[in-house]
């Protein structure tokens, strides 16, 4: 019995409470809220002390990057520019960090378990870093929305340049973990996860003809769109985790319109 609380500890001790967005529909009250791009790239809570990803995993960034930052929380995305995913991926997940890490750039959007609204937690980070300048933090934009045009606007022109989306956010609300309605996500097109449960390669090509892939509210599916030729020659295994894009739902629950964007990569635990 102690063992097994032992490994019941161990393995959810590693997991960091961060705050989560709901998705955006459109009706609600937002006059008062502000916005930022949401930036495609790898989430990493700083701790005080070091860069971990949302699962609690440790990112091996150079000290170099690290040097100047504070002794309190921050939470952002490492990030290059607007897709380019695969490749802040491979940068930010070699264990043997690299000078490519010179091109990544650390984006904050909240100072978890400050004092005050968004504003005044935001503050404490840009008091910290005129102090301790280093050219590899940025703290993310916040924009005050006027109405829904201007958030409509702002969400065309980012999708426009290759971005992800939108975030918004209540910012008179304290901080808080866990997914909120308080902070919502605004995308012209959704993004899911799914597990491949099959490979399935074609008789006449001998290559990847889709994937069968589970969702987590067990929902089967086969993804068969968006890979390009490379990708299609590429070997996917079972139990891979692949993000896809997707228009909607069937009345099955299925996605509409699926399309792959990106096979997921996992830190690995010490």
């Amino acid at each position: 019995m102690k063992i097994i609380i032992l490994l019941f500890i161990y393995v959810f001790s590693f997991a960091i409470e961060v705050q989560k967005p709901k998705t955006y529909k459109g009706d609600e009250n937002i006059s008062t809220w502000v916005m930022s791009e949401k930036l495609d790239g790898i989430r990493a809570v700083w701790t005080g002390k070091e860069l971990v990803s949302k699962k609690g995993n440790k990112i091996y960034a150079p000290k170099w990057f690290t040097v100047n930052f504070p002794n309190f929380k921050l939470d952002g995305e490492l990030w290059t520019k607007r897709d380019d995913f695969e490749n802040i991926q491979n940068i930010v997940m070699d264990k043997k960090p690299s000078i490519k890490w010179n091109k990544i750039t650390y984006n904050i959007f909240e100072v978890p378990n400050s004092k005050g609204d968004f504003f005044k937690r935001l503050e404490k980070a840009k008091i910290y870093f005129k102090k301790n300048d280093t050219r590899y933090v940025k703290i993310i934009d916040q924009i005050k929305i006027k109405d829904k045009n201007h958030l409509d606007n702002f969400l065309e022109n980012i999708v426009l340049k290759k971005g992800e989306g939108v975030i918004i956010k209540d910012p008179f609300k304290s901080y808080h973990t866990g997914r909120s309605p308080h902070i919502l996500k605004v995308k012209k097109v959704y993004d899911m996860e799914g597990s491949v449960i099959a490979i399935n390669i074609s008789k006449k090509t001998n290559k990847l003809k889709s994937l069968t892939l589970k969702l987590k509210n067990g929902v089967v599916f086969n993804l068969g769109g968006g890979f390009s030729k490379k990708q299609r020659d590429k070997s996917f295994k079972k139990g891979d985790i692949v993000t896809f894009k997707y228009y909607g739902f069937t009345k099955y629950g299925k996605p509409k319109f699926a399309s792959f964007l990106r096979l997921r990569k996992e830190f690995k635990k010490e």
